[in-house]
């Protein structure tokens, strides 16, 4: 496994998504803006990993991004 698509790398991608979003005063609005980023920019290799480590408990996963891969 890539550096890149390790657990620890996809948990630190998605929360650095989520903390752009943070900004955002409308918690509908974050978490859409995540969601889609990981639709249009993610390879679905990546989201089907992020995915399956969120299922598994996803520590250190951020709640908006983790919101954002329930939709997914």
């Amino acid at each position: 496994m890539s550096a890149a698509s390790s657990p620890d790398h996809l948990v630190q991608m998605v929360n650095d998504i989520a903390s752009f979003f943070a900004a955002e005063p409308d918690q509908e609005a974050a978490i859409a803006g995540i969601e889609n980023h990981l639709r249009k920019f993610w390879d679905p290799r990546m989201r089907r990993k992020l995915i399956a480590y969120a299922q598994g408990g996803g520590s250190g996963i951020a709640p908006g991004a983790r919101a954002a891969i329930a939709r997914l």
